[in-house]
């Protein structure tokens, strides 16, 4: 089995290596347009396969791993901010609250696509704008889901409680994963 991961995540990347796989990291160019009849919960799954269905036809033994992660609060969508401005106003939106977050992710090889979705709750502290002012500029989450990494000082200092897989708010439930590729 030749393991090809779709994602320029360095998260993932780690997630995966941890897990004891050996891949190759490959890139998908994919425009991630969610169609606004895709429900908030089912977004993840569906930029997942999107992400396999842009890539190239699998050859014999390769199988490929994409995944996806969203956000969301009060059913809106939160993806990656796009800029200072975006990424405040987002976790703003997140201070005191609690907040979903769905990892969708795609295996494929040649004969069979497998999609599943995990998510898990995160509820946040209250986060001052000092605080949401330093965590922007000292980790830059410009390429987050929610503008914010659980693993960062903001998950350290801020989350209160989660109910789910922390790795799924990281971005890559393995337990999922691994099963899945266990069984290929």
């Amino acid at each position: 089995m030749k393991l090809l991961l779709a994602s320029q995540s360095p998260r993932r990347k780690e997630l995966l290596s941890s897990l004891g796989f050996d891949f190759e990291v490959v890139k998908i160019d994919c425009e991630e347009i969610v169609p606004n009849h895709i429900k908030v919960g089912e977004s993840a799954a569906y930029l997942s396969e999107l992400k396999a269905e842009a890539f190239r036809k699998l050859e014999e033994g390769e199988v490929l791993l994409t995944a996806d992660t969203v956000v969301a609060i009060d059913n809106q969508f939160l993806g990656k901010p796009k800029d200072e401005e975006n990424a405040k106003a987002m976790l703003q939106m997140l201070s005191g609250k609690t907040h979903q977050v769905y990892t969708g992710i795609t295996i494929k090889t040649l004969d069979k696509t497998i999609t599943q979705t995990d998510v898990a709750e995160v509820e946040f502290d209250e986060i001052t704008n000092d605080e949401i002012a330093y965590y922007i500029q000292h980790y830059k989450p410009f390429d987050k889901a929610g503008s914010y990494g659980i693993q960062e000082w903001l998950g350290m200092a801020k989350i209160k409680k989660m109910n789910g897989s922390f790795y799924t708010i990281m971005g890559l439930p393995t337990h999922l994963v691994y099963k899945i590729l266990k069984e290929i």
